[in-house]
């Protein structure tokens, strides 16, 4: 397990350019592949189009206590890049006048910023109908100052989407660090003993899986049945449901993808797996991503490449949701991820 950021070590692929070279050259400028751009093309869905704004994605920060092997943010201890509360203020006039039902605050560790308590306490005044905050689970056990993490998301009746690599300590820890399986089953029943994730609560608690591996996910409804049955038999764990998500070759999976002579094969993987009933439901085409420092993505992977969305509207201080709605959503190769099979989101599956 890596236990510093690509950007701390100094790696090439900590730069977007360099994984955007990587992603438009070899077997995409050979022609074995086509492009995203060319394959969307043949069933006349270029270009995307933005449609009606229905959720906010905030990311508050790159910090986070855990380094994880797949982690498409390059996440960690070591990034320093957290929104300030005036960029957070900025957020909330957006919310408060946007058209968007759902915000969705995301990291790093989003629980690691500073002003992350004070945002989850304003943005819950505002009416969203659905507030979600995705956990890495473990930063509820990571120190005291986190224990009543539950509690005072059940306070703000906080939609809490966690990541569960797999029921299974051994696939777990290899993914995301020893001892990762453990303290998650631990935050787990902390979140069930409020109320999160019963059957019949409000208090939704949902888990997101990702591969541990350079292959797609399963069956998301098969795999949600293993992953209750598992979890309830061997710890008494209930929640709600599991998102099945891709991992998208860029980042640390893209470094993982290069160093394990996995990359060719991967991306001839998504490509096969294309399926254009996807693209009609791609989450870009009704989210905005916003970064730590207030700029606009059409999606968070997106805002990794540092791929602005194609709109004059670039800055939550410039915010027009009108100029935003029917722009044009920016491709490349890693979109491939979110249209392989049953399509990827971070809601999980969209065909």
């Amino acid at each position: 397990m890596a236990t510093k950021s690509l950007k701390k070590l100094g790696n090439n692929l900590a730069q977007s350019n360099k994984q955007l070279e990587i992603l438009s050259n070899g077997i995409f400028k050979s022609g074995k592949l086509p492009t995203f751009k060319d394959k969307i093309s043949e069933t006349s869905q270029f270009p995307i189009k933005a449609k009606k704004l229905e959720i906010l994605q905030i990311n508050v920060g790159y910090m986070c206590n855990q380094v994880c092997d797949h982690c498409h943010v390059d996440a960690g201890p070591d990034r320093k890049e957290i929104m300030t509360r005036d960029t957070m203020r900025q957020c909330l006039e957006v919310i408060k006048n946007s058209g968007a039902h759902t915000l969705d605050l995301t990291g790093g560790a989003p629980e690691m910023n500073p002003d992350f308590r004070w945002f989850v306490e304003e943005a819950s005044k505002v009416g969203i109908t659905d507030f979600i905050v995705r956990s890495n689970l473990t930063i509820i056990r990571a120190n005291k100052k986190y224990y009543d993490l539950p509690e005072f998301f059940k306070k703000h009746n906080v939609h809490v989407v966690s990541s569960m690599p797999h029921w299974t300590r051994g696939k777990t820890d290899k993914q995301r660090g020893d001892g990762v399986f453990d303290k998650s089953i631990k935050a787990l029943q902390e979140l069930n003993a409020v109320g999160y994730g019963m059957p019949g609560s409000d208090l939704r608690l949902d888990l997101v899986y990702n591969p541990s591996g350079a292959f797609l996910p399963g069956d998301q409804v098969a795999m949600e049945k293993d992953f209750k049955k598992a979890l309830m038999d061997d710890f008494g764990i209930e929640f709600h449901n599991l998102f099945a998500i891709t991992n998208l070759p860029i980042a640390r999976f893209l470094d993982y993808l290069i160093a394990s002579e996995n990359y060719e094969d991967y991306m001839y993987s998504l490509v096969e797996a294309y399926n254009p009933a996807a693209v009609e439901n791609v989450m870009c085409t009704n989210t905005l991503s916003i970064s730590w420092d207030g700029y606009l993505f059409d999606c968070d992977f997106n805002q990794m490449l540092e791929l602005p969305v194609n709109s004059k509207s670039r800055h939550i201080s410039e915010f027009n949701e009108e100029l935003l709605e029917g722009r044009n959503i920016v491709i490349s190769q890693h979109c491939y991820g979110c249209t392989a099979g049953a399509g990827s989101s971070c809601q999980g599956v969209v065909a």
